[in-house]
């Protein structure tokens, strides 16, 4: 598992052996069984996931008890809970939806990772990049998109998770209900869309 962030690394950044060596020492791999909540709401952890092998889910639960998917990470995907890396309770659940293997990332990596690996800053700031313009696009498309252009830009995102996440948990993160999700799949496939 810790060779699949090696790999990850390897695509961003040019890394070697021995760098890598040094800033790997202290993840550790963990598995989690599907349907297993590994954070919940009020949580402080010391870290976030990368998944190797399976699929995590971040979500909130409103007072009605209603689930509000936020983020999906399939392989090769980070997530965490911002919140806990400014020591702060976490605001989401994580959940497996399948079986899962992620290495537990320390909310400290990157600071002490970019210390030993200059070339790793270039990446932390791409990636923390990409996470802020995919939440800037994520909440306009909630605000203003409609149901089928939410549901397309959710393949474009996740290519391989429509047939992987139940279709209820694809309405939540779209904001829409399972029925309206039918009818935008049922219009798609009239389009001869597949």
């Amino acid at each position: 598992m810790i060779n699949e962030f090696k790999k990850y690394l390897i695509e961003k950044i040019k890394i070697t052996d021995e760098q890598f060596e040094s800033i790997s020492s202290g993840l550790k791999v963990k598995k989690f069984d599907k349907n297993q909540i590994i954070q919940y709401k009020g949580d402080q952890f010391k870290h976030g996931y990368f998944v190797g092998k399976g699929l995590l889910r971040s979500y909130s639960i409103d007072a009605k008890g209603k689930e509000h998917i936020l983020q999906f990470a399939p392989e090769n995907w980070l997530i965490s809970d911002r919140n806990n890396m400014n020591n702060e309770p976490s605001e989401f659940f994580i959940d497996a939806i399948e079986q899962t293997e992620a290495i537990l990332v320390p909310n400290h990596f990157m600071d002490d990772a970019t210390a030993k690996v200059p070339s790793l800053q270039a990446m932390h700031n791409k990636l923390l990049n990409n996470s802020i313009r995919f939440m800037q696009k994520r909440i306009n498309l909630l605000l203003s998109a409609t149901a089928e252009e939410r549901y397309l830009d959710f393949i474009k995102l996740y290519p391989n998770l429509t047939l992987r996440v139940p279709q209820w948990m694809i309405a939540s993160y779209l904001g829409i209900t399972p029925e309206s999700l039918s009818r935008v799949r049922k219009e798609l496939a009239n389009k001869h869309f597949r």
